[in-house]
């Protein structure tokens, strides 16, 4: 178990190790938290966890919406990296003699690197974030044979530009356009991001409410199996102080956290729970978050969508009558 300054030192030595695997252009995201439904040990890092995956909730359902112009950056980057590595490798062959002292003056070269990336910045207006990292160009060009290196083709070369300056510029109003027809439609959903639409925490459900999910079912008349344990839940609800018989998001969710489990299962706990989605819980509602709650402390799943078992007995006969409860809830 690692505390946050532990966690913050693993942090910044993964983004270096990957650093060296990854030998991309793009910038590599790290994200920390505690990716698994079971209470969480230590509590101190808790907020942290929370962002960290909302973060990556949010990035993964943007995927298919951002794709486009993800990769158009991408190659933006990369031609520009084209571009200054074309430079350096045509600057290196031009100085090297054609017979006597090569490796002498490939040596001189090597060492002159930083000097010669200045020269290729200023002669070409290329900015210094083009640049490869020079200790590592260096190391690597020690193996490398300068006169077999090919000469600058200033036809490819126009052709970059070209590509740089007027083709990606053609191309940004159309992503534009995509992005607005993008805007109305939903991201990834289901599985995990079921009740993570609204972010963590908003006015009603303290976690999120997405509503339930699944097509709407009939409702059986078996016995409710939370009542056996309904006088604990009563006690526990009456000492929330509820109002005129029903507790908000407010209340529940300092209790709901008590319990150390992650917030995206509390939410999915209380979207179960809130059966007619008004934002708040009576006392069933809120024994049967409180039976989730322990169903799930003692290593269980939980149900895409409340069992007909599960669904309080005054929520019975309003839940199958009205299957459109599903769609209200959406709503809230």
């Amino acid at each position: 178990m690692v505390d946050s300054q532990q966690l913050m030192r693993v942090y910044g030595a993964l983004m270096w190790s990957l650093g060296k695997v990854f030998h991309t252009p793009e910038v590599l995201r790290v994200y920390i938290g505690s990716f698994w439904s079971a209470p969480l040990r230590k509590s101190d890092n808790r907020r942290l966890f929370e962002q960290e995956e909302e973060d990556l909730f949010a990035d993964i359902q943007n995927l298919p919406r951002n794709s486009a112009l993800r990769k158009l950056n991408d190659l933006v980057k990369r031609a520009r990296l084209v571009r200054a590595h074309a430079h350096i490798i045509s600057s290196l062959k031009e100085e090297m003699p054609l017979i006597f002292r090569r490796d002498n003056k490939k040596r001189d070269l090597i060492y002159d690197l930083p000097v010669i990336f200045s020269r290729i910045q200023l002669q070409h207006h290329i900015s210094p974030g083009d640049f490869p990292d020079c200790a590592k160009m260096q190391e690597r060009l020690m193996s490398h044979d300068f006169t077999k290196f090919k000469a600058l083709k200033p036809k490819l070369m126009a052709n970059l530009d070209e590509l740089l300056t007027a083709d990606i510029a053609k191309l940004m109003p159309l992503l534009r356009q995509e992005e607005l027809e993008a805007a109305d439609k939903p991201g990834v959903q289901g599985g995990v991001f079921l009740g993570m639409d609204r972010g963590l925490f908003f006015e009603g459900n303290p976690f999120s409410c997405a509503g339930p999910s699944g097509e709407h079912e009939e409702i059986c008349a078996e016995n409710w199996v939370v009542s056996k344990d309904k006088s604990k839940y009563d006690e526990i609800f009456y000492n929330l102080s509820p109002h005129e018989g029903k507790l908000s998001g407010t209340k529940v969710k300092d209790w709901m956290i008590s319990t150390r489990l992650p917030t995206s299962v509390l939410g999915r706990i209380w979207k179960l729970s809130d059966v007619d989605c008004d934002g708040m819980l009576d006392d069933e509602e809120f024994a049967l978050a409180s039976h989730l709650i322990e169903v799930k402390l003692e290593g269980f799943g939980l149900p895409p969508k409340l069992p007909s078992h599960l669904v309080p007995p005054s929520k019975r006969r309003r839940k199958a009558s009205k299957p459109e409860n599903k769609e209200d809830c959406e709503n809230v």
